[in-house]
């Protein structure tokens, strides 16, 4: 059954029915998101790139994103009590497809990090940070939404955002007036 809906509609076998993951994934590679990296310490830090972070609330100050719970990150994230949060700017797709990469040391050299408060590892040359406390951990299919409380941060890095978009990380390009 097509949707009707116009040239490059996706077709599912009957209404009602849940979509599949492919449709999500082709809908959301024309979103583009900002591009974030969380990390946690555990044993020892860990650390993965995120666009689906998200302003929750204003007050309480407040952030969610969305973690899979196969992750190699996740069993540290499901103990950890705070996590950071960081902004990454345009010139940091390395640092962003280093924390992307599945089996890399992510806070190997030439990742410039140091602990921060409640001992959360921070990234240095950030747009911004946040140290958040977790509040919630809710399943969601394959994943799950973490919800964390802003304890502090700094929204002080200079630069322009790093956005990811039809799979790849991109700049906003040239300002218009």
């Amino acid at each position: 059954m097509t949707t009707g809906y116009g040239v490059g509609a996706v077709s599912t076998q009957r209404s009602g029915e849940p979509a599949s993951p492919d449709l999500l994934r082709s809908a959301f590679r024309r979103h583009a998101a900002g591009v974030a990296v969380i990390t946690a310490c555990g044993a020892r830090p860990v650390g993965f790139t995120a666009t689906s972070l998200t302003s929750v609330a204003a007050d309480p100050p407040m952030v969610s994103f969305g973690v899979s719970s196969s992750s190699s990150c996740w069993p540290v994230l499901s103990e950890a009590g705070h996590v950071g949060v960081h902004v990454l700017g345009e010139h940091q797709r390395e640092l962003a497809a280093t924390f992307a990469r599945s089996g890399a040391d992510r806070f190997a050299p030439p990742t410039s990090w140091g602990p921060g408060p409640e001992g959360v590892p921070l990234l240095d040359g950030v747009l911004a940070w946040l140290v958040c406390r977790i509040e919630a951990r809710i399943p969601a299919g394959d994943h799950r939404i973490v919800v964390a409380r802003v304890v502090e941060g700094d929204p002080a890095g200079a630069g322009r955002p790093l956005l990811y978009h039809q799979g790849g990380f991109h700049s906003l390009g040239a300002a218009r007036d």
